[in-house]
């Protein structure tokens, strides 16, 4: 399994709106948590993520794909490239395998 070096986490979280900062429309970000939008063609949808999501396999090849299609300089939300179920299928399955 390909996993996300940690300079490349270091790199996307650098452009993260992360707790208690405006993102974009002014809404608030919960400490702890950072905002990701899914896009897959015309449909995009919001997502305000919890942090520790950044040790899930599944979460960490996403956030590769995001890498490899819109590079990790991105400010405001992280744009993921899946379609909103997808995503929010893998926090849902991070939630219920959390320790």
């Amino acid at each position: 399994m390909k996993m996300l070096k940690h300079s490349k986490i270091g790199k996307v979280l650098k452009g993260l709106s992360l707790g208690a900062r405006s993102s974009g429309g002014g809404r608030r970000v919960p400490e702890g948590h950072f905002v990701v939008v899914a896009v897959k063609g015309e449909e995009a949808k919001r997502f305000t993520v919890k942090l520790d999501c950044l040790r899930d396999p599944a979460f960490l090849r996403l956030l590769e794909r995001a890498g490899e299609e819109y590079g990790f300089a991105q400010k405001g939300p992280l744009a993921v490239p899946c379609n909103p179920q997808e995503l929010q299928s893998i926090i849902d399955n991070h939630m219920r395998c959390r320790p």
